[in-house]
């Protein structure tokens, strides 16, 4: 291709500032402008509320689907100021740079993050990609608010009234210049704040939809026994249950710089289903630890059945191949350095988290096995026998 005539220099560069940048390329920062990347502006704001209500252990995130097509999320929080607190001060950055400056948000980026989305870019992105959002603190007894449109603050923030209890609403309206449909499925949002309250026991998620043509509805996720609830749900929705008994664990390992909370259960399906998260994203590509609990379980049914003389003991491929049916489970690890394979986070690749899990989904299974010798004999008998 010859260039003659055409010139290339310094006045060809166009610069973004401020928020220009994210309402440009929006697909750059949510994923896409169809249905999913609205869903992941919904779950950018909802990620901050979840990681400031953890900050106190558990606590409750309110997510309403307006009539007007607005979405308001509602968390119970210790609010922060709006202001960006003052050199030497503890804390995380204030409110509005939150809401205005790219790579401010709440969450640490270690295993006390949660990530409800594929992104973690936070408020911000909601501020450039909303027509308008309102953001209102509830602090110290004073409620204070700000307003924004298309990314431009309209006002600093302001007293607007008294306040009971502490926390903060975030109100938005998805852009319909950026985005082809402001309207949210249920489902899927219902599906994921499910998954993350699954994974995050004592937070208490709701979703409620009020929008004009469709059918009024309120659901709420809350459950104390973590994994081991979500293993349960997903072995009932399968129709599965031979043995009733969920086993499951909490762990922490300094190796791997985190924790690890896992729990299985064989039922009666021949299908397998094992999910994979870290740091609350779900890793559908598996990784080091789906890939670690593999090869506790193997160890463990092999050990077992050694121990006991069952037939095919001796062949621990064969049992890695079998363990699989009827399995349900989830392993859900929280780092404070999680290392992904790809853009898109589907598949972990912390080498250290495959031995650590694995270490640890062997001694608890033997354990259990121990324990219940019975319900022990007739798993493991039904993996050794069973055809591959």
């Amino acid at each position: 291709m010859s260039g003659e005539g055409k010139r290339y220099d310094a006045s060809d560069i166009e610069v973004l500032e401020g928020l220009t940048a994210v309402r440009k390329r929006a697909g750059m920062y949510v994923g896409s402008t169809g249905e999913r990347g609205l869903h992941e502006l919904v779950f950018a704001v909802v990620s901050e509320a979840v990681n400031d209500v953890l900050t106190q252990g558990a606590g409750r995130v309110d997510v309403t689907l307006m009539a007007d097509g607005g979405v308001r999320v509602t968390d119970d929080a210790p609010a922060p100021p709006f202001e960006a607190p003052a050199a030497g001060d503890i804390g995380g950055p204030g409110l509005e740079p939150r809401l205005a400056t790219l790579y401010a948000g709440a969450g640490p980026g270690d295993r006390n993050s949660v990530y409800v989305g594929a992104f973690s870019l936070g408020l911000v992105v909601a501020t450039a990609l909303s027509s308008r959002l309102t953001a209102e603190v509830r602090r110290e007894g004073v409620r204070r608010a700000q307003e924004y449109a298309r990314g431009v603050a309209l006002a600093p923030p302001a007293a607007v009234g008294s306040a009971t209890g502490t926390g903060k609403t975030i109100t938005f309206w998805p852009d319909t210049e950026i985005f082809e449909t402001a309207r949210c499925s249920f489902a899927v949002l219902a599906e994921r704040f499910r998954q993350v309250a699954f994974l995050n026991r004592g937070l208490e998620i709701s979703l409620t939809d009020e929008r004009p043509n469709g059918q009024a509805r309120l659901e709420r996720f809350r459950y104390s026994d973590g994994v081991r609830d979500f293993v349960a749900a997903l072995d009932a929705e399968a129709g599965g249950s031979l043995h009733p008994d969920v086993i499951g664990f909490q762990r922490e390992d300094p190796r791997m710089a985190g924790t690890m909370e896992i729990a299985l259960h064989w039922g009666g399906r021949d299908a397998e289903g094992v999910r994979g998260f870290a740091n609350g994203r779900l890793t559908r590509e598996g990784g080091t630890h789906v890939d670690g609990f593999r090869d506790g379980v193997t160890a463990a049914v092999t050990a077992y059945a050694r121990e006991r003389g069952l037939p095919a003991a001796t062949d621990t491929g064969s049992i890695a191949d079998r363990i699989g049916r009827g399995l349900t489970a989830v392993v859900s690890v929280k780092l404070d350095r999680p290392e992904y394979l790809g853009p898109i986070r589907g598949l972990l690749g912390n080498t250290e988290v495959r031995v650590c899990v694995a270490e640890a989904v062997h001694h608890h299974l033997g354990a259990w096995f121990e324990e219940h010798p019975e319900r022990a004999e007739a798993v493991v008998g039904e993996i050794v026998r069973t055809p591959v």
